[in-house]
């Protein structure tokens, strides 16, 4: 299994990125991210079959978590960028939730890890 997170970059706050998530072996359906000195919490996830979405207050109207069937990817529209959002995002896949989840615990696939950071 390989999920090749990518597009983190450095922007400036109100400015916008699109993440990617490339998936082999597993559908990656969860965003994550981990701020300098935080604990990894989630973003946002999806449902593959039917696309019902789960976000973090905290990205909830900012963020958007999409899916491309054809190419196993998961793409993060992340806009109104804000200095905490500055994290590395991980992408992750399970072999367990039906549905989407917002829970860590469940995933068991992840991403390297793509950094965005976020300048005042």
């Amino acid at each position: 299994v390989q999920l090749q997170a990518s597009g983190g970059g450095l922007v400036q706050a109100g400015g916008s990125l699109r993440l990617s998530c490339a998936g082999s072996g597993r559908t990656p359906v969860g965003w994550f991210r981990q701020g300098p000195g935080k604990e990894r919490e989630s973003v946002a996830a999806i449902s593959w079959s039917d696309g019902r979405r789960g976000y973090a207050d905290s990205v909830k109207g900012r963020f958007t978590i999409s899916r491309n069937y054809a190419k196993n990817t998961l793409y993060l529209q992340m806009n109104s960028l804000k200095p905490e959002d500055t994290a590395v995002y991980y992408c992750a896949a399970s072999s367990t939730i039906v549905g989407y989840s917002l829970d860590e615990w469940k995933y068991d696939y992840w991403g390297q890890g793509t950094l965005v950071t976020v300048s005042s």
